[in-house]
């Protein structure tokens, strides 16, 4: 049998809020065109986000962020993992936050349809199993927004 040879990694996520993360950048990216998150901070009591964005967004837009996210999570999606080549996994995830020396197999985790990126943190099986996603506070400044948020046992019926 091959052994896969992946990339170490040094910290061990709370899968419910690293879960919630992806959903969250897939949101961003979503509704404001922009990158994932360029710096997170994902903790088991509250998580920070930074995304780069050309102004602002209203407190309308940041209620729509959490209603979405919100939204994708009572969909009760499967979170999977896949395994491939970097060729392979360039034609269809954003390759740009990984290190130079990444390995040539890399772990490809899937939040249902809504998401797909490389990664090789934490998850869990379904997005039921993350609870309710609340944004706790933000700002922003010289084109970044720092978006804080927790998840809550409560679910949305």
């Amino acid at each position: 049998m091959e052994t896969m040879e992946l990339n170490a990694h040094h910290k061990a996520e709370y899968p419910p809020m690293h879960t919630a993360e992806h959903i969250l950048n897939q949101t961003m990216v979503r509704m404001f065109g922009c990158p994932r998150s360029q710096n997170a901070h994902i903790e088991r009591k509250k998580s920070k986000c930074d995304y780069l964005l050309p102004e602002a967004p209203t407190a309308e837009q940041l209620a729509e962020v959490e209603r979405k996210v919100n939204e994708v999570i009572d969909l009760h999606l499967s979170v999977t993992c896949d395994f491939m080549t970097r060729l392979e996994a360039e034609s269809y995830v954003d390759l740009s936050k990984l290190p130079e020396n990444v390995s040539e197999t890399l772990r490809i985790v899937r939040v249902g349809d809504y998401d797909a990126c490389a990664c090789i943190g934490q998850h869990v099986g379904n997005t039921s199993e993350t609870g309710h996603f609340k944004l706790l506070n933000h700002d922003y400044a010289d084109g970044r927004l720092r978006l804080r948020f927790k998840l809550t046992e409560e679910f949305r019926e």
